[in-house]
């Protein structure tokens, strides 16, 4: 036992007793053989927020493969294999003490697990024990000189692995080299299928074989593969890609342009819809999705009643209200369906989004269409919302905008699509010639539009004021409260419509965002320059960089740029320049 293992057994024996406080003198670094442990900060109180305690094996001693740990996105492939791996390391363990945090389905950049070229860290939460309010040391020595160095030696030293498969979903019995590879490969793999879409002039991807519906509607796990309709291609739509790898994926390519899914009741069409929301996330292994693969710009848009909506030109969508307000420069405390709809869309294309992704279940429909009889009942002149279905062909010929509708109620959409897919029983079908035939198109004619001249003119640039993201709180700013709010000072920002957040860890990064979206705000930045610079930012320094690269920073996953613009424009205290 070295002098600071000793040094640390002792100490917390000593402190066995006495008040919680005293724990804090624990802090330190020490070293167990190849593992340092790190204790960089002790909860005040037995009921407050864990301890944070880092473990670090340096590369010399951890001995990994440099092939598979260099790449940066190599790396997050690794430490999403090496997360899921120490969770299990920890049950056998059997300790329920040491938080390292628990992943999905999905493959996230993360703060749990750091790869870097000096070595190997896992940062954990820690709940050191206690009888009331007083030290329970002799447990607390085991965990933190007995266990944590185990756990730390388990995982991160190569050569005490077995080679044991990869376990279904990821999981895995022991840490294995194959499954390490594995892992790693098929996340190569998806990003260059990702990479490839864009060259061939598609927006989304799915592989035949895919499992889209899930277990049930609380979990994201796959449903049982004798339950579920494998999916298939038509044969008109499926495409076939060669991987570098050897590896060979044939499905259906979804075109840029306008896709229209239509079908019956409960046939799968909102399941393609959500599979293709979580395909801008590489999946683990036989999760079903993993060769679903989208546009990684792609945005969810839906009506979201009572939102806040702070200076967006919504005037390609909304104009000429009976009230006299500036739809250029929009703003309202309280927005509509239609209008927070519209809100929504004209702020994803600000974030960057290159593809709309839309239920009309979740739609306000005065916002998608009017039909030939209300048209006729109430003159344009007399209405100020223009329905989205006359703007889906210009938003693509003009912003180079594509659109995936799901619809089950209403075949207005049929004239300006470029694609329909039917689904019956989940089994997919391209009826674009049948649908066109049913509104009177030609076969091969071009959707429908009506000649006019520009509609989505280039939006002023939005600017917030300086100390637009300082509200008035003597505290820490932002903080994630679960998956769907940040508190922001004493606001708090409802994240609940955003489909594409999925994990706690990311609307913790969120508000962590939030903050440093504050010291860039001068009254000159506009929101897209500070999306731009943060995004930039996060690829140079991973997510430690939105932190300050705090030692510990806690358990936080990457958000997607379109997801922090979300909230930044749901915050109802910021402020624009005039």
């Amino acid at each position: 036992m070295s002098s600071r293992q000793s040094n640390l057994a002792s100490s917390l024996h000593n402190l066995d007793g006495r008040s919680y406080g005293n724990l804090k003198q624990i802090r330190g670094r020490y070293t167990f053989g190849p593992v340092t442990v790190f204790i960089d900060r002790v909860q005040a109180d037995p009921f407050a927020s864990p301890s944070k305690v880092r473990v670090r094996v340096d590369r010399a001693d951890a001995k990994f493969p440099l092939d598979l740990t260099t790449d940066r996105a190599d790396r997050i492939a690794a430490a999403d294999y090496l997360l899921r791996a120490g969770n299990e390391v920890l049950a056998k363990l059997d300790q329920r003490a040491l938080i390292l945090g628990r992943p999905g389905q999905e493959i996230l950049e993360r703060t749990n697990i750091l790869i870097d070229d000096a070595g190997f860290e896992a940062r954990l939460l820690v709940n050191l024990p206690a009888r009331g309010r007083r030290i329970l040391g002799h447990q607390a020595a085991d965990i933190l000189t007995r266990d944590l160095p185990e756990f730390a030696e388990r995982l991160f030293l190569f050569d005490r692995w077995s080679d044991a498969p990869a376990g279904r979903g990821g999981n895995t019995p022991a840490p294995s080299a194959k499954g390490l590879a594995d892992h790693v490969q098929l996340h190569r793999d998806q990003l260059e299928l990702r990479s490839h879409l864009s060259e061939a002039g598609l927006i989304g991807f799915v592989g035949n074989g895919a499992i889209l519906p899930r277990k049930s509607g609380d979990s994201d796990l796959p449903m049982k593969s004798s339950d579920a309709v494998v999916f298939t291609s038509p044969p008109e739509l499926e495409h076939t890609v060669e991987l570098s790898s050897g590896r060979t994926v044939t499905g259906m390519g979804i075109p840029r342009g306008v896709t229209v899914i239509v079908g019956g009741g409960y046939h799968g069409k909102s399941t393609i819809l959500r599979a293709l929301e979580r395909g801008v996330y590489p999946h683990i292994a036989d999760d079903g999705r993993e060769w679903v693969i989208s546009d990684p710009t792609a945005t969810s848009i839906r009506a979201e009643d009572g939102r806040a909506v702070t200076g967006d030109d919504i005037s390609a969508f909304i104009n000429n209200l009976p009230s006299g307000s500036d739809t250029r420069f929009f703003s309202t405390t309280n927005a509509s369906g239609s209008t927070s709809q519209a809100a929504n869309l004209v702020e994803a294309i600000e974030a960057g989004a290159n593809t709309l992704l839309i239920d009309e279940d979740t739609s306000a429909t005065n916002f998608m269409i009017r039909d030939e009889r209300m048209r006729a009942l109430i003159p344009a002149e007399r209405e100020p919302i223009t329905p989205f279905v006359d703007r889906v062909r210009p938003l693509l010929t003009e912003q180079g905008v594509s659109t995936v509708l799901v619809a089950g109620g209403s075949s207005a959409f049929f004239e300006v699509a470029d694609l329909v897919i039917a689904l019956d029983a989940y089994v997919p079908a391209d009826v674009t010639a049948r649908a066109r035939e049913l509104v009177g198109v030609e076969d091969g004619a071009e959707p429908s539009v009506e000649a006019s001249d520009a509609v989505f003119a280039a939006a002023p640039a939005r600017v917030p004021t300086a100390g637009a993201l300082r509200p008035s709180s003597k505290t820490k700013s932002a903080k994630a409260k679960g998956l769907d709010t940040v508190q922001f000072g004493r606001s708090f920002i409802d994240l609940a419509a955003l489909s594409q957040l999925i994990d706690g860890q990311q609307t913790g990064a969120i508000a962590e965002a939030l903050e440093y979206l504050a010291e860039i705000f001068d009254g000159k930045t506009s929101i897209t320059e500070a999306l731009a610079e943060i995004d930039a930012m996060l690829d140079a320094q991973g997510i430690d960089g939105i932190t300050g690269h705090r030692a510990h920073p806690g358990h936080l996953a990457r958000p997607r740029t379109q997801e922090i613009a979300a909230a930044l424009n749901r915050f109802r205290g910021l402020r624009l320049v005039d």
